[in-house]
């Protein structure tokens, strides 16, 4: 049975208000404004996101932090998007499949999730994100492929849909709001960009169709609304 839409987004500064990544490189790391040259570099693409994201990563153990105090120093800091529990609970009570597809790393969005919205939603929620490797004190992010976003969001999306019968198509919905959501950021049928970020930036430059959101409550109004027929897809078009 398909079910009536199937959403997948971004986990840093999409579902969490903060970016892991850049806290922990602005605070452990090399700071904010080597990142922040990094991050326009990227985005201007004369630097593909996964060198740019590499070298902030390796600041932080290179400034001698364990991955574990990384873990510790976000769980402290990271607050969820205050809409993002009422759309998860909705999203598992209609039977909508929910994806955390992200270019950070499982370990931490697992250890987020569970302190933020409890163990329970580790069973209706999945996450495709890259791993870590640790060897004592020293780690390093280890990606899903060799693609220069070292996670190729469009593929993992693509290969999730596998799962499906598609024969009645579900609405597919994405959400996001930087650099790393660039490859995903044509395969579903209504993008969610948060307002202000660099997607919304890039889907300007590039002419894609999204909608920009400033909580999770944004996006569930309009998914409730186009899932049930009372509004169209291009109704939230920018």
């Amino acid at each position: 049975m398909s079910p009536p839409a199937i959403v997948f987004t971004d986990w840093d500064g999409t579902v969490t208000l903060q970016d892991s990544n850049d806290v922990l490189t602005d605070n452990l790391g090399f700071g904010h404004e080597k990142r922040k040259v990094l991050n326009d570099r990227m985005l201007n693409e004369t630097l593909s996101f996964r060198e740019g994201f590499d070298e902030m990563l390796r600041s932080i153990p290179a400034n001698g932090h364990s991955f574990q105090e990384c873990v510790d120093y976000l769980l402290q800091h990271i607050e969820l998007d205050p809409g993002f529990k009422d759309f998860y609970h909705w999203c598992h009570d209609k039977g909508i499949p929910l994806y955390v597809i992200s270019s950070g790393m499982s370990p931490i969005i697992e250890a987020l999730l569970k302190k933020l919205l409890g163990q329970q939603v580790m069973n209706h929620v999945t996450i495709v994100s890259n791993g870590v490797e640790i060897n004592g004190n020293d780690w390093h992010i280890v990606y899903r492929d060799d693609t220069p976003f070292g996670h190729d969001k469009a593929a993992s999306i693509k290969q999730c849909l596998e799962n499906y019968d598609l024969s009645k198509r579900p609405y597919l919905f994405y959400c996001g709001d930087g650099v790393s959501d660039l490859s995903a950021a044509k395969s579903c049928d209504l993008l969610f960009a948060r307002r202000g970020k660099d997607l919304v930036t890039f889907c300007i430059k590039q002419k894609i169709h999204f909608t920009q959101f400033d909580s999770f409550k944004d996006i569930l109004s309009d998914v409730q609304k186009i899932v049930s027929g009372e509004k169209k897809l291009e109704d939230c078009f920018e």
